[in-house]
């Protein structure tokens, strides 16, 4: 598989974001630590929803927010330092059922509240039988092997998470490291065939036993089996970042007019004082069905407003005619203008289907539609989008 940059910006927001947390806290900086980055673990991907420009951490993601609101930010501030200090290589039998994404409860850091069994984590959509480069951060590197778990067909996230609940897929010693531990992003790498005949939730359990220490690391990292690619979901990003893995490009609008007006201006009528500022580029949690899976981002907000786009995209191996989306609305929001769709309302429950000449889309490809809303500052979906295809 190909070579991929974890973005170096990330890193060096974490660095900053440690150190200054840690001094207002009168802790130390953590220092030997790491966690999944691709597929993300719920810390990582959690710290990611949560980064705001002003340095404080805001999830958007309902688990996230619950998260904090038991746990508080200093667990995301320290995304990477789900250990056990003295774990030794022991997992079964020593890490308690229920406690396996928090390292037993033995991390310097309460990560207790990211053991919930809930089924709306940050998620990253896979392929089954396809083969994926795991990224695992380097925070400090040391020497040791990488055991990389999965959850048994049928598991289900709203039951806590158990050993029996899983399998284990291979063992990794010492992999490739690029980049520098820390500030510059720097990760651990291998290539991983995921198993064949997968759909559906699953999760990734790595534990990571260093052998020049008694020291463990504990990763937990949510997946969905549904033809992705990699794509995360349920997390929203600054536009200065980029996700941990990206979505495909979406495919070029085409020339013809359609019903709904084509993709305007995004001017709110007040007045010129209140075009639209750059706001976070944000991934909605989505729900695929049938192969059909879709990502929404908001890419330009204002006070009272917000303009959003929606990739809409076929994993099927082949092509599907037409295609419909539904979702709810954030209290206080209001579509005004969609183009590329038809739009259907009612109350806070959105309906969008396909416009007369986007609904065939190509296997393994994808379309996008977009709109302008009123907003009271809720721009985001409530819960999960809904997609089908036929």
């Amino acid at each position: 598989m190909s070579r991929r940059k974890t973005p170096t910006i990330v890193a060096a927001l974490a660095t900053v974001a440690v150190t200054i947390c840690a001094l207002l806290l009168g802790l130390s900086p953590a220092h030997a630590h790491g966690v999944a980055m691709v597929p993300g673990s719920r810390t990582y991907l959690c710290y990611q929803d949560g980064l705001t420009g002003n340095g404080a951490l805001t999830p958007t993601n309902p688990a996230c927010k619950a998260a904090v609101a038991q746990g508080g930010t200093t667990p995301l501030y320290n995304w990477f330092a789900v250990l056990d200090s003295n774990a030794g290589g022991r997992g079964q039998g020593y890490v308690p059922d229920g406690t396996l994404c928090s390292a037993g409860n033995k991390s310097p850091y309460d990560f207790s509240a990211y053991n919930a069994a809930r089924d709306d984590w940050p998620r990253t959509h896979l392929t089954s039988g396809s083969a994926i480069e795991v990224d695992y951060s380097n925070w400090a590197a040391h020497p040791g092997e990488f055991r990389i778990y999965l959850t048994r067909q049928g598991w289900s996230p709203t039951t806590p998470l158990a050993w029996a609940d899983l399998s284990l897929l291979t063992t990794v010693a010492n992999p490739a490291q690029v980049g520098s531990p820390g500030a510059d992003g720097g990760h651990y790498y291998w290539n991983l065939t995921l198993p064949s005949g997968r759909s559906g939730n699953a999760l990734m359990f790595i534990q990571w036993v260093r052998s020049d220490s008694q020291e463990n690391f504990f990763s937990c990292s949510d997946v969905v089996f549904d033809g992705g690619k990699g794509e995360v979901t349920g997390i929203h990003l600054p536009t200065s970042s980029s996700s941990p893995s990206p979505s495909p490009s979406p495919s070029p609008s085409p020339s013809a007019s359609v019903s709904a007006s084509p993709s305007p201006s995004p001017s709110p009528s007040a007045s010129a004082s209140t075009s639209p500022s750059p706001s976070p580029s944000s991934s909605g949690t989505t729900m695929p069905g049938s192969g059909c899976m879709a990502t929404y981002s908001v890419v330009g907000s204002w006070g009272g407003g917000f303009q959003a786009s929606v990739e809409v995209m076929n994993h099927n191996a082949t092509p599907v005619n037409s295609w419909t989306l539904s979702w709810r609305t954030g209290t206080g929001t209001t579509i005004t203008n969609l183009w590329s769709g038809v739009l259907t309302t009612s109350g806070s429950d959105v309906t969008v289907k396909n416009a007369a000449y986007n609904g065939t889309i190509g296997a393994n490809s994808s379309t996008t539609f977009g709109f302008l809303a009123n907003s009271t500052g809720n721009n985001f979906p409530t819960g999960s989008i809904s997609c089908t295809a036929a």
